[in-house]
């Protein structure tokens, strides 16, 4: 099985549109979402297109179950996104899990999750020491973890033997370039990167008037750089 690992795509249709094309060339049997599909600008456009996939599994991020929740740490109120979501999509979103488990070509037993395994919010990056990760991770029996939530692509192995990879950010990436970028699973790893038409997406963003548009169209058009960001996540786990 190869499988495409799309992660944060944060309501970004212009972006999940080109990786899908990109995907369905590359004959990509099974597609991950690996959360915080929604908590930007087209979510519920978002969730059909998905929905369209001949084989789609999901996993819950921390940003799905803020909008679920109404609110989230920074106070951003996601009513309206509710509203545009609608009771059905809301309860698709509400019934995803937080890890999915797959048999992928040539890398073994796979675990998908958003943060970690128990939990959609803990952070770890590219440069947290093993030990920690290790702690934050717990007991698997996995091969490989595949996760996002940080926005930077990486490909690590710890101490015990387990690989970790970061998909990235299909739809707000911390790149330091812009495109979208995602994960090939199968029967390696492959860290990828769709370019599309970013200046028309910040555009459709920023007149989408849904919460910190403008905020996400700058971060498009302007993506933090990779090391940045990891320094800032750093800090936010207390390193």
């Amino acid at each position: 099985m190869r499988v495409a690992a799309l992660y944060d795509v944060h309501g970004n249709l212009p972006a999940l549109e080109a990786v899908l094309g990109e995907v369905a060339a590359d004959g990509v049997e099974t597609t991950v979402c690996g959360g915080d599909a929604v908590g930007g600008p087209f979510p519920a456009e978002v969730l059909d297109l998905l929905a369209e996939l001949p084989d789609v599994r999901y996993v819950r991020g921390n940003a799905d179950r803020e909008v679920l929740e109404g609110t989230d740490g920074y106070g951003i109120d996601w009513e309206a996104e509710r509203a545009r979501l609608g009771p059905e999509r809301l309860a698709a979103v509400r019934s995803w899990p937080l890890t999915v488990e797959l048999e992928l070509d040539g890398l073994g037993r796979a675990l998908f999750c958003h943060a970690v395994p128990s939990s959609d919010d803990p952070i770890f990056t590219r440069i947290t020491p093993d030990e920690d990760v290790v702690g934050l991770v717990g007991r698997t029996d996995a091969d490989v973890l595949v996760v996002g939530h940080t926005h930077v692509q990486f490909d690590r192995s710890l101490s015990t033997g387990l690989r970790v990879v970061n998909a990235g950010s299909v739809g707000m990436p911390y790149e330091g370039r812009r495109g979208a970028f995602w994960a090939l699973l199968g029967p390696d790893v492959e860290l990828r990167c769709t370019e599309y038409d970013v200046d028309s997406a910040a555009a459709l963003v920023r007149e989408s008037g849904a919460q910190g548009a403008d905020d996400h169209a700058r971060r498009l058009l302007e993506p933090p750089d990779p090391d940045a960001a990891t320094s800032f996540f750093e800090a936010a786990r207390g390193a």
